[in-house]
């Protein structure tokens, strides 16, 4: 990133994310490697993904119903899918130190936190690097009104009356189970919270008590006198583990967690989950190179998490500004406010929908194509990769037309020094040591290649 960058414009926004599956950290780095290439074997990827530090990505263009567009980048922490436990909580806050500091250098007017990103720097966000005029959010203001506009939804499409009913909210103390808690208190029976921390649970239960709300609070499910038929998990969990007690057979379920908070082995045959949160551009997205269906695994076009949503809604509105910074700060009035802009821009609720499909009536044109079967190490994934990966990558070498920008690129890694100190604390693994930095050395020569499509960016339609 050398070089003079005067007369260059500023990003729009930038976004910081991670993946949330194997599988997703796969197809990441298998579109990165470029399509020519043989995907890596499943051991490989979570042998190396750890050494791979913070990086942008991805060029993101999102569209306006008004015309107008804002551009930005996609950066990856990388955090390992499987070190989302509290005894990764240092490393894990420098990884999302160092994507923040990349979002900082490509000079990003606004930066969203997505996943456990939010979480991490929610409540700490003098753990970010120095800014230097670069605004950050956690985006949770969104993401809590498309989680009550959601289950708004799915009552009146279930006829439920939502004024008789005790909705629960495990993770209630977070910022976006407070801020649902306030969105919501005033027009259920009843409300649950849930959450480990028992003095943070005492301070809101009395925040609401004080308006009028009927309020109990547990840290144990098996704790409260009546079953919940509503029910919001925004418990920041490392892995879909939660099992749900004493809820009633019909609740509807929200599952607004990255990752997902609900256990596959949860056993709620007549229940109704949806995964909440997310929202919709109706003037489109666009990835460079392409990651639809990698980035936005979804069975709908220009779905995204409201965390990230945030970001670019306030870019297109020209608002660089934290609007969602710390915990518990989310209210009625703010939710509206975010909602009212995002709306402005053709931003709104998703269509709803669980690991099994749809759950209302959707237009034919916003359901994905049909899978394709694009092979990841030993397995399939269902999520199709665009054709146009390959021309994106191979074709941006010669095309004039494209105006360099001050981004920053896919760098080469140092699996060398990585792994040299890596050997001399383990002596026993010099050959797997040896291994690793071979597939590093090749992967970041890969990535080197085809890290033209993030240098080259049209200056076109601005």
């Amino acid at each position: 990133m050398g070089g003079s960058t005067a007369g260059l414009a500023k990003l729009d926004f930038a976004l910081v994310g991670h993946q949330e599956s194997w599988r997703a950290a796969a197809d990441v780095l298998a579109v990165l490697r470029g399509p020519e290439h043989t995907p890596l074997p499943d051991d490989e990827i979570r042998d190396i993904l750890p050494w791979i530090p913070p990086r942008a990505v991805c060029h993101v263009e999102i569209t306006s119903v008004g015309g107008t567009k804002a551009r930005g980048l996609y950066v990856d922490s990388f955090i390992p899918p499987d070190r989302l436990q509290d005894a990764y909580m240092r490393d894990n806050i420098a990884r999302v130190r160092g994507a923040a500091a990349c979002a900082i250098k490509a000079e990003a007017k606004i930066v969203s936190l997505g996943g456990f990103s939010s979480i991490l720097i929610e409540g700490n966000f003098d753990q970010l690097p120095e800014r230097h005029g670069t605004a950050f959010t956690t985006g949770n203001t969104l993401t809590v009104a498309f989680i009550v506009r959601g289950l708004r939804q799915m009552c009146a499409l279930q006829s439920r009356n939502l004024g008789k009913s005790t909705l629960l909210i495990v993770g209630a103390t977070g910022d976006i189970g407070s801020g649902c808690a306030r969105c919501l208190a005033h027009n259920v029976k009843r409300v649950q919270l849930y959450a480990r921390n028992l003095e943070r649970l005492r301070r809101l239960a009395a925040e609401l008590e004080a308006d009028g709300v009927q309020v109990e609070m547990a840290t144990d499910l098996r704790q409260f006198s009546a079953p919940a038929d509503i029910v919001i998990c925004a418990a920041s969990l490392p892995s879909p583990s939660l099992l749900l007690a004493s809820i009633a057979p019909d609740a509807i379920i929200c599952d607004a967690g990255y990752p997902k908070n609900l256990s596959p082995g949860a056993e709620m045959p007549r229940a109704t989950v949806f995964f909440g949160g997310l929202g919709q551009v109706a003037g489109g997205m666009t990835f460079s190179p392409d990651l639809h269906g990698i980035l936005n695994r979804h069975p709908f076009p220009d779905v995204v998490h409201g965390c990230l949503l945030e970001g670019m809604a306030l870019a297109l509105e020209h608002r660089y500004e934290p609007f969602s910074q710390g915990r518990g700060f989310i209210t009625q009035e703010r939710v509206a406010e975010i909602e009212t802009i995002a709306a402005r821009h053709g931003i709104r609720l998703a269509p709803l929908y669980n690991a099994d499909g749809p759950l209302d009536r959707v237009p034919a044109e916003w359901l994905s194509h049909p899978p394709a079967t694009l092979k990841i190490g030993s397995r399939p994934t269902r999520f199709p990769v665009a054709a146009k990966i390959a021309s994106a990558t191979a074709g941006a070498q010669t095309d004039s037309a494209l105006e360099t920008r001050r981004v920053p690129q896919v760098s080469p890694l140092r699996p060398g020094i990585l792994l040299g100190k890596a050997s001399r604390v383990h002596p026993k693994g010099q050959e797997k040591a040896s291994r690793r930095s071979d597939t590093l050395r090749n992967l970041s020569s890969d990535l080197r290649q085809n890290s033209v499509a993030l240098r080259l960016w049209s200056g076109t339609d601005r």
